[in-house]
């Protein structure tokens, strides 16, 4: 919990200097006035400031702290006796401040979802809703341990997926890392060598060349040209439209589309899944889904079943028009629907896509490794033969 120095201004008109250890401002402010001081000044210590530029909180850190929250509360622990175990108990010295903030915020009046909604970065809003389900159920211990059992499939899925973009990404650094080397250190030798004997040079050794002398010549340039063109894709894809775009293409990619679809599913009807079966309501568990999806393809086709079902339509028939979802989701979706266990259906669908994800990601590896090995092999072989075309005619012309 973040420290503050305090000036504040007693009745009598005597100035208090102190500190105190409170979420925010707000409450130092309000933690002031039930003493009747009047604040003059409020400063964040610097040893506070420093631990919160410093350190994050990871999803595997989360999920234990959700379980063992759940496994207390079924124990009969009180919430706040429980909060205050699971501040003291922790490894990660945020996570740690936020909790001390949750039991200060608990105790002060407010709901668990109340105060761990004033931590996004650490709970989510499907976090947040979830608890907040629980709480209003009397089921919170529940709705805790599916939490966490959700959270640990969903980080394994989004593993999984950046697993699969490792090894094309390695690859590339290499194949980058090769030609640039031949280009710089390498080619120059064999220019000297071919300068010096005055011989016509063929034309894959002339454009080799003149790659060679414009990457040693404008390195500062290529490496410019770079920057901007991550920048300015950064950019447009903060626009809605660059997002559209550029998700669009993803998902119409070779193979690499197949696997970011079937996560996109999986996803999908797990996240809405274990919403409606935490109590939340359908059209609150769609708008959560939608801004979890990760694709603005899919987020629009979720935004659309919601409007359908507030008015008093299916959610099958949007998802269907966004030709994104396979026909066996949509019907087992309209089948969910119309027999009143749609959570339970889609926790079947997210399982099955679950392992559709693990074949994709391993067809994708299996593929992309003898095409990068070729495409590395053709660029650098290339190369080397482009460089040995003129030692052949020299060594034809002394015959």
């Amino acid at each position: 919990m973040p420290a503050y120095t305090y000036t504040a201004r007693a009745l009598n008109g005597d100035l208090r200097n102190g500190s105190m250890d409170a979420p925010n401002r707000d409450d130092v402010v309000a933690q002031l006035r039930k003493l009747r001081l009047n604040v003059v000044k409020i400063d964040e210590t610097a040893v506070a400031k420093k631990k919160k530029k410093g350190g994050s909180i990871k999803m595997r850190d989360i999920v234990i702290f959700t379980r063992q929250f759940s496994t207390m509360i079924n124990a009969g622990l009180p919430l706040v006796q429980a909060l205050d175990i699971l501040a003291k108990q922790s490894e990660n010295p945020a996570l740690k401040d936020v909790t001390h903030a949750v039991v200060f915020d608990v105790e002060s009046g407010h709901t668990v979802a109340d105060a761990l909604g004033k931590h996004p970065k650490a709970f989510s809003e499907l976090y947040v809703n979830m608890v907040a389900a629980g709480e209003a159920g009397g089921i919170l211990d529940t709705i805790l341990m599916r939490l966490a059992t959700f959270m640990e499939k969903n980080d394994a899925l989004v593993r999984k997926v950046k697993g699969a973009m490792i090894y094309p990404g390695v690859i590339s650094s290499v194949a980058a890392i090769a030609i640039s080397v031949l280009l710089i250190f390498v080619i120059p030798v064999f220019e000297k060598m071919f300068a010096s004997v005055g011989l016509p040079l063929p034309l894959p050794t002339r454009v080799v060349i003149a790659m060679s002398k414009f990457l040693t010549g404008y390195w500062w340039l290529v490496g410019m040209a770079g920057f901007a063109a991550v920048w300015a894709l950064k950019r447009y894809y903060a626009t809605p439209d660059g997002k559209l775009m550029i998700d669009r293409l993803m998902l119409k990619a070779p193979v690499l589309g197949d696997v970011l679809r079937k996560s996109a599913v999986s996803r999908f009807t797990r996240t809405l899944g274990t919403l409606i079966g935490s109590g939340v309501s359908i059209l609150d568990g769609l708008e959560i889904t939608a801004k979890t999806a990760g694709n603005r393809v899919i987020s629009d086709a979720i935004m659309e079943s919601r409007t359908s079902i507030a008015g008093g339509e299916t959610i099958a028939a949007p998802l269907q028009k966004s030709a994104v979802f396979p026909p066996m989701v949509i019907s087992m979706i309209a089948v969910g629907e119309q027999t009143g266990g749609l959570d339970e259906m889609l926790s079947k669908i997210a399982d099955f896509y679950d392992e559709e994800v693990d074949a994709a990601v391993t067809g994708l590896l299996s593929l992309m490794e003898p095409v990068m090995i070729v495409f590395l092999g053709v660029v650098v072989g290339g190369m080397v033969v482009a460089m040995y075309l003129p030692i052949f005619d020299m060594i034809n012309a002394v015959q």
